[in-house]
């Protein structure tokens, strides 16, 4: 690993070294978006579960606690979007859900009888 060195190189991170900068500084809670957009929590879930932590979707977990998801400021405007698309297009959670229940669905044996 080859070290950059601060004094030609910048911005450098207190160590020395260049590095990646968060630049997340809060979070908004599933729950507090719902609100904050005037959608229903649970339809909202389903829409943001498509979302990956790149498009500013994550999760919070707290001691003892399974973890509510959150969004980026980041996240909440591409949530927007994928709103709009699911508004545009309802039938795609149903399908969705479908398509997970046929993969859930234990696969039936076929019968030995000629």
């Amino acid at each position: 690993m080859e070290l950059e060195d601060c004094s030609t190189a910048k911005p450098c991170d207190a160590g020395g070294l260049m590095g990646h900068v968060n630049k997340v500084s809060h979070v908004f809670t599933l729950g507090h978006v719902a609100e904050m957009l005037g959608e229903d929590e649970e339809w909202l879930f389903e829409v943001a579960e498509e979302m990956d932590p790149e498009d500013g979707q994550l999760w919070v977990v707290g001691v003892g606690e399974d973890g509510v998801m959150a969004f980026t400021d980041d996240g909440i405007e591409n949530l927007k979007d994928l709103i709009a698309i699911h508004k545009d297009t309802p039938s795609i959670i149903e399908k969705r859900r479908q398509a997970l229940a046929a993969m859930m669905k234990p696969k039936t044996e076929e019968s030995d009888e000629i």
